[in-house]
């Protein structure tokens, strides 16, 4: 019966391949095999698991967190901080790159939106980039890559179900994920200045003689606006995202509120900000709370669907015959390392990241347990590796969102030359976590002896 658990596994992942809804195919393949090896009459403990998930007090944030971060994409948040930083530091070499990194982290700190991001990025920032003299690969890599930011830094949505699956605190999990994020910061930030060092001409300074005048209209460009202005314009813009990181992520760390409480500021604060920008309107409103609903229903299906699967697989073996090869690999607890995480890179190429989130780290999840491996630097380690998933062909969401947004001139061919240095940052990233868990608990782990002592 274990064999017959790893075809089930094995059947999931085609069907889910041949592009089925997720949610059903799962529940769909569990009945088929539960059905046969188990009876039907096993199933009679599935709406407990159900109620359970249902009434989980910590996945109420991710409704509040996707509504926050669909009301700050409508509020013209995104248009503020790349105009602004495009005018601060367009005229460095790399300067527009470094800019759409900078604003890809902070609107990955306050939406956390993957296809809004990467799309408001994509029909602001890229045909400026390209104008002013930039390689398409360059920009289109630059802009994919800054869009997932939003994947591992705090308030994710990935870290919140991965805290549910695992079994972690999701405010230790924020915590620990700051590090790798201000981390793929610096790095894809010396990249693109190390590239503009050695190539100017793929990523050259901005210049009003060299470039189209369309630039000056797209970034506001005025010579004559004297710097302390611009600075202020600046602050304008960077002021309220700030504070609302802040008091969201700041009510967590200090214990002050729970993630899910701490959602619910950052929905308020979301809300004002559209007031304040005076994009608050009914249609905006209507959008916002149908998008949520779509994508939290999504989620929670999906989480259903995997909850009968996981307890399939389980009454089957599948979850002993898995552990019995994993705890026997080479190397011990390295080799599980490296055999998980090359596991779930490689799936990322084909699946979302919602579903290697509900299928694979629940199998893997107790076996680092067993192996004495700490969960929450695991569950960090999952979460970088996760977010390569987003920028890996063929599948990858952010080229899609991207490719879309793109003008005509921009080809896929590009855009997938243009991600591979990006997703071997990530990697480096996801090796040198392994090597340093430092990197990971050194947070938590202060937030812990501030708050004790």
């Amino acid at each position: 019966m274990e064999a017959w658990a790893i075809v089930m596994l094995v059947v999931a992942v085609a069907v889910l391949l041949l592009g089925y809804p997720v949610a059903f195919s799962l529940g769909a393949v569990s009945l088929l095999f539960g059905g046969i090896f188990l009876g039907l009459e096993f199933f009679s403990l599935l709406p407990l698991r159900i109620w359970g998930i249902m009434t989980n007090f910590t996945l109420l944030a991710v409704p509040l967190f996707v509504f926050m971060g669909i009301i700050l994409e409508k509020s013209g948040l995104a248009d503020d901080l790349l105009n602004t930083m495009g005018e601060l530091c367009g005229k460095l070499k790399g300067g527009l790159g470094l800019s759409v990194v900078l604003v890809g982290a902070l609107l990955a700190a306050t939406t956390g939106v993957v296809g809004a991001t990467v799309v408001t990025m994509s029909v602001i920032a890229l045909p400026v980039m390209l104008k002013s003299g930039y390689k398409p690969e360059l920009a289109t890599g630059t802009i994919a890559a800054a869009g997932t930011l939003g994947q591992i830094i705090p308030p994710s949505i990935v870290l919140v179900l991965l805290g549910d699956v695992i079994g972690v605190p999701v405010g230790r999990l924020f915590m620990g994920a700051v590090t790798p994020g201000l981390f793929l910061i610096f790095l894809f930030i010396a990249y693109i200045l190390i590239v503009a060092r050695l190539n100017p001409t793929y990523a050259p300074a901005y210049s009003r003689q060299s470039s189209l005048a369309s630039i000056d209209e797209k970034l506001n460009v005025d010579d004559d606006e004297p710097a302390a202005d611009l600075y202020i314009r600046v602050m304008k813009s960077l002021v309220p995202p700030l504070f609302l990181i802040i008091s969201v992520l700041g009510s967590i760390f200090l214990g002050i509120a729970s993630p899910t409480e701490s959602a619910a500021v950052g929905a308020l604060g979301a809300l004002l900000l559209a007031v304040i920008h005076k994009k608050l309107n009914l249609n905006n409103l209507q959008q916002a709370m149908r998008s949520t609903t779509r994508m939290t229903s999504m989620v929670f299906l999906i989480l259903i669907g995997a909850t009968a699967f996981g307890l399939v697989f389980r009454g089957m073996g599948g979850d002993e015959l898995v552990k019995a090869v994993m705890t026997n690999l080479p190397g011990g607890e390295w080799g599980f390392l490296f055999v998980s995480m090359a596991i779930i890179f490689l799936l990322g190429f084909f699946l979302d990241f919602i579903e290697i989130c509900f299928i694979v780290v629940p199998i893997l999840a107790p076996i680092a347990h067993l192996m004495g491996i700490d969960l929450m630097w695991f569950a960090v380690l999952i979460a970088v590796n996760l977010q390569t998933s987003f920028l890996t062909p063929p599948f990858g969401f952010s080229l899609f969102y991207l490719k879309a947004a793109a003008p005509p001139s921009v080809k896929i061919q590009q855009i997938y030359r243009g991600i591979i240095p990006f997703v071997i940052l990530q990697v480096i990233t996801l090796m040198l976590i392994i090597v340093f868990p430092k990197l990971v608990t050194w947070l938590p782990d202060l937030m812990d002896n501030l708050r004790t002592g």
